[in-house]
C-alpha cells in the first residue's frame, strides 16, 4: 500500500491526546460514608470492572477514529500489478479505428461494434474524468477538443466507417497536438482499440511514443480471412464503338488465406447487367477476366463490377466509367501547296475521310492557329521544309504533354532545321541522303514483325505465316533510333516510333517519323493496302487511353479537359454532395487534390460511386470515383509482434485481445491503482459513532 500524501502520516501523533487523557485522569474524586458497607463493596468492585471495559472500549473508538481520520488524507491506494499503471490525472485520448477493415466479424459481431462495446466499458472507469479525447479516421473537429466520460459515451454511438484509412503515426501526432495544449510537460494516457492492417499502419519502426505518455494497445486479435476485391480495370482497345463487341478486362486479388472457386462477377451497364463470368483464385492470388460487351451509343456509360464477398463488403463493387466512339482528332500540317494533280495526292486526308471515328484538319503551317493543338490527338506533319519558331516549340510541347505526331519529311529536307527538333523529340540527327532534283532507288520493304503490338490485329489470323507483297519506297534521310516498325531491305528505317517522356501527368508522347515522302516517284507506300491500317494505328493509338476509374487515396487526379481556361472552377457532384476540390490546370489537364475526410463540412460524407465534373453549371465529364484497396488487405499485425515493435519503449503496453470477455476487469486490476481513502472516511465515522453509542448505552 502506498500513500498519495505521506506528510499526512505526522497526523497519527494526535492519536495521544485521547491515550494521554484516559490514563491521566486529574478529576478529584469524593468520598461517600455509608453505616453499612459490607454489600457496597461487591456492587462497587462490579461497577469498577465495567467501568473499566468501557474506558477501554471508549479509548480503542477514539484512536481508531483519528487514526481512520489522518489516514484518510494521507490518501493510501493499493498500486496495480503492472508498473505502468493507470491514472485518472492527466488528459486521456482515446482512438478507436473505424476504417473498412473494422467491417470484419468474430462471432458475428463487426469489429468496429466490439471496439466501441469495450470502450464503453472502459469509459466507466473514468466516470469522474473531464478531460477525456475521442479520436477516429475522420479527424473531424469536434475530436480536438477534451470532454467529460458521458460526453464521450455519447459520441460513441455515432461512430461510422471512414474512407480515409490513417498511419498510427498520423493518429499519434493528432493526438500529441491535443495533449500538448491541454497538458504540456505532464503525465498523459492514450488507448488505441484497432485491428492494426499492415497495409494501413505504417512503418512501425518510426513510430517513437514520448515518454510522458503511456500507451495502451488493445488489438482485435484480427484473423486473415478471405476477401476479393477489384486490382484494376482496362479495356482491350483505347477505344469502343457503338454497336460493336467489345472488351473489358477485370483483375480481381484474393487478400485472404482461402481458396475461392468459381465465383460469379457480374457487369453492370447503366444499370442492366450485360455479362457474366467466374473467377478462381487461390490464396494472396490473382486472376484476369475478360467481361465482353456493347453499347448502342456515343458518350459515357456508367459501369459496375459486382460480386459477392463476405465480412468485407465496402469493395465489393467497382465502379467506372467508359466513353464510347471517342473522336479521333487527327490535325494535318503541310507545306503551302498549289492545286493539287494527279501526281500530288492528299492521301493523308483520303485515308481518314473514310471513317467517322475521325475528325481531321487540314492547314498550311504557315495559315493555322497553335491553339489547335490543345484539342488534338495526332499531328500528321507533311513536307515541311522547315520546322522552326513558333510551329516547332508548339509541337514540342504538344508532344511533351502527351501527344503524337507523324512526320512525313519533303522531298529535300532541312537537315540543319530538323536536326535541333529531332533531337529534342528524343530521335537524335537524321542524315540526308539525297541531292536536290535527284530522286533515290528505290528499296523494297522487308516484311513487318507481326509479333509487334504495333500490328496487332491488322493481319488476319489465315494470313499470320504467309509473305506479303509490300510496297516499294525510297528514302531521302537515315537514322538510326526509334522502334522500328518498318525497315527496308537494305536493314534501314522506313518508319519507327519513339517515346518522348511527357511532363507531369501526362503519358508519353510518341513521335513516328516517315524515310520517304508521299508522293509517287518516291514509292508507291501511300497507294499499297498497308498504307491505311497503319496510318489508322497511328491514329488509335494517339488516343489517350481511358482512365475508367479513379481512387480516393490518389493524392492528385489528373483529368483531361478542353479549352481549359485557369480562372475556371470545376465541381464535383455526387447527388445531392457537392465539391470544390482544390486544383490547377496545366496545359489541357487538370489537376484536382481530393478531399480527405476532415476537410469536408458537417454532413458530408464521400462515398464510391459516379461523380459529375462540372463547370459553370454543365456537365463536363462523367468520372468514377472507388475506395482504395490497401485495407482490402488481409494482413494484420499480432499481440507479439506489436510488443516487439514497441520492445525497446517501456511507457508502451500491449494486450493480448479485445476478445477477453472481462478486459476492463484485468485492465483495472492490473493498471488502475485501487483508492482506500472513501474506506478510511467511512471507517472514522464508523468509529465516531460507535464512541457515541458506548457513551450514551454503555451504563455502569
Amino acid at each position: 500500500m502506498n500513500f498519495l500524501y505521506p506528510s499526512f502520516l505526522l497526523g497519527l501523533l494526535a492519536v495521544s491526546v485521547p491515550i494521554a487523557i484516559h490514563l491521566f485522569n486529574f478529576r478529584r474524586t469524593r468520598r461517600v460514608f455509608f453505616s453499612n458497607v459490607a454489600l457496597l463493596r461487591t456492587v462497587q468492585t462490579e461497577t469498577k470492572s465495567f467501568r473499566r471495559l468501557k474506558h477501554w472500549l471508549i479509548l480503542v473508538c477514539r484512536c481508531l477514529f483519528l487514526a481512520c481520520l489522518v489516514l484518510a488524507f494521507a490518501q493510501p491506494f493499493i498500486p496495480g500489478k503492472n508498473k505502468l499503471g493507470l491514472s485518472r490525472q492527466g488528459v486521456t485520448s482515446l482512438y478507436v479505428d473505424n476504417s473498412f477493415s473494422m467491417q470484419n466479424e468474430r462471432n458475428t459481431k463487426r469489429y468496429l461494434d466490439i471496439a466501441t462495446s469495450k470502450l464503453d466499458e472502459l469509459l466507466t472507469l473514468f466516470r469522474n474524468t473531464t478531460s477525456l479525447q475521442l479520436l477516429t479516421n475522420d479527424f473531424a473537429s469536434a475530436e480536438q477538443q477534451a470532454g467529460t466520460a458521458e460526453s464521450v459515451r455519447d459520441r460513441v454511438t455515432s461512430i461510422r466507417f471512414a474512407h480515409t484509412p490513417r498511419t498510427l503515426e498520423t493518429v499519434y501526432r493528432r493526438q500529441r497536438n491535443l495533449l500538448s495544449s491541454l497538458n504540456p510537460g505532464g503525465l498523459n494516457q492514450l488507448f488505441w482499440f484497432s485491428d492494426f492492417q499492415k497495409s494501413t499502419a505504417g512503418d512501425l519502426s518510426r513510430l517513437k511514443i514520448d515518454t510522458t505518455d503511456r500507451l495502451f494497445i488493445v488489438p482485435m486479435d484480427a484473423q486473415a480471412t478471405k476477401n476479393i476485391y477489384v486490382d484494376s480495370v482496362w479495356l482491350s482497345t483505347p477505344f469502343i464503338r457503338e454497336m460493336q463487341n467489345n472488351s473489358l478486362n477485370v483483375k480481381l486479388t484474393n487478400a485472404g488465406r482461402e481458396n475461392v472457386k468459381n465465383l460469379p462477377i457480374k457487369l453492370y451497364l447503366d444499370d442492366t447487367q450485360t455479362s457474366t463470368a467466374s473467377a478462381t483464385l487461390a490464396p494472396d492470388g490473382s486472376a484476369v477476366v475478360a467481361l465482353n460487351f456493347n453499347v448502342t451509343s456515343k458518350g459515357y456509360h456508367r459501369g459496375r463490377i459486382v460480386f459477392e464477398d463476405y465480412p468485407i463488403t465496402f469493395d465489393n463493387q467497382y465502379f467506372f466509367v467508359i466513353e464510347a466512339s471517342p473522336a479521333v482528332r487527327v490535325l494535318h500540317l503541310y507545306e503551302q501547296k498549289g492545286i493539287p494533280s494527279d501526281r500530288v495526292k492528299d492521301y493523308v486526308n483520303a485515308v481518314y475521310a473514310n471513317d467517322s471515328l475521325f475528325v481531321r484538319r487540314s492547314f498550311s503551317v504557315q495559315n493555322f492557329d497553335v491553339g489547335q493543338l490543345k484539342e488534338t490527338d495526332l499531328v500528321v506533319l507533311e513536307g515541311v521544309d522547315q520546322v522552326s519558331g513558333t510551329l516547332r516549340t508548339e509541337l514540342e510541347r504538344f508532344v511533351q504533354q502527351g501527344g503524337s505526331l507523324a512526320i512525313i519529311p519533303p522531298s529535300n529536307p532541312n537537315a540543319s532545321s530538323y536536326n535541333p527538333f529531332l533531337k529534342t523529340l528524343g530521335i537524335g540527327n537524321v542524315q540526308v541522303t539525297t541531292t536536290p532534283g535527284v530522286v533515290p532507288s528505290s528499296l523494297s520493304v522487308s516484311d513487318p514483325d507481326r509479333r509487334n503490338p504495333f500490328f496487332r490485329d491488322v493481319f488476319q489470323q489465315s494470313y499470320q505465316a504467309e509473305p506479303l507483297n509490300m510496297p516499294v519506297a525510297s528514302p531521302v534521310w537515315r537514322w538510326s533510333s526509334g522502334e522500328r516498325l518498318l525497315s527496308l531491305r537494305d536493314g534501314n528505317p522506313l518508319l519507327t516510333q519513339s517515346r518522348m517522356r511527357a511532363g507531369t501527368g501526362f503519358q508519353q508522347g510518341s513521335v513516328y517519323l516517315f524515310a520517304s515522302p508521299l508522293v509517287s516517284t518516291y514509292g508507291n507506300l501511300a497507294e499499297h493496302a498497308l498504307f491505311v491500317p497503319v496510318m489508322y494505328k497511328m491514329a488509335a493509338l494517339s488516343v489517350r487511353a481511358q482512365r475508367t476509374a479513379y481512387s480516393f487515396d490518389d493524392n492528385l487526379v489528373t483529368i483531361p479537359v478542353s479549352n481549359p481556361s485557369e480562372r475556371a472552377i470545376y465541381k464535383l457532384k455526387h447527388d445531392k454532395l457537392e465539391i470544390i476540390p482544390v486544383q490547377r490546370i496545366v496545359g489541357n489537364q487538370l489537376l484536382l487534390e481530393m478531399p480527405k475526410s476532415n476537410e469536408l463540412s458537417a454532413g458530408q460524407e464521400i462515398e464510391a460511386g459516379y461523380y459529375e465534373l462540372q463547370l459553370n453549371g454543365k456537365t463536363e465529364r462523367l468520372l468514377a470515383f472507388n475506395h482504395g484497396n490497401q485495407e482490402s488487405s488481409m494482413n494484420f499485425y499480432s499481440a507479439d509482434e506489436l510488443r516487439k515493435a514497441f520492445s525497446n519503449q517501456p511507457n508502451v503496453e500491449v494486450f493480448d485481445s479485445i476478445q477477453d470477455g472481462d478486459f476492463v476487469q484485468v485492465l483495472e486490476q492490473e493498471n488502475l491503482s485501487k483508492s482506500l481513502w472513501k474506506y478510511l472516511l467511512l471507517a472514522s465515522l464508523a468509529f465516531l459513532l460507535l464512541e457515541a453509542g458506548l457513551v450514551r448505552f454503555m451504563k455502569g
